[in-house]
């Protein structure tokens, strides 16, 4: 039986949201554009032949700057050339750097748990076994006995609602 696919999505919304830079990438970007929108607007509306005339025209020219989209009108002030530039560099770059880190962060993720390591670390060595010499092989089970007693042991104070050291 395959698992549901909707709760497979809700955990991967879940580790994105919580697990990723994307919502704080996002909020981020959501200051950024109203911030340079309203700038946008307070620089633009005052000029003659200017396209920005309401704070609606200048937040929609926000999106469609940083979208590289092509379809922005283009500021006819200097200082709104130099704002808007500003803004479709640092836009993008936030837009686009924070999927890549968001799916980056997303597929390493698993590889940077500690048991993941102690787990590649293990089937590592286990794959140089064939070079040990007898006494190696003797103290590693000894380790290995070790190591299980140790597991077993923290598996009973988990049982019985201990903190494990």
């Amino acid at each position: 039986m395959s698992p549901n696919p909707h709760s497979r999505a809700r955990r991967f919304i879940r580790d994105v949201c919580y697990q990723t830079p994307f919502i704080k990438l996002l909020v981020l970007l959501t200051i950024l554009w109203l911030l340079f929108g309203i700038g946008m607007y307070i620089v633009e509306s005052p000029v003659e032949g200017a396209t920005i005339r309401n704070l609606g025209a200048a937040l929609y020219w926000g999106i469609a700057a940083f979208s590289t989209a092509g379809i922005a009108d283009t500021p006819r002030s200097g200082l709104g050339q130099l704002l808007g530039g500003t803004w479709i560099v640092i836009g993008s770059s936030l837009f686009f750097g924070g999927i890549v880190a968001t799916i980056t962060m997303y597929f390493t993720r698993p590889m940077q748990r500690p048991h993941k390591k102690i787990i590649d670390t293990i089937e590592f060595n286990l794959e140089q076994m064939n070079d040990l010499t007898v006494d190696e092989l003797d103290l590693l089970r000894e380790t290995v006995d070790m190591l299980i007693e140790h597991v077993e042991q923290l598996k009973s104070r988990k049982g019985a609602g201990q903190p494990a050291e």
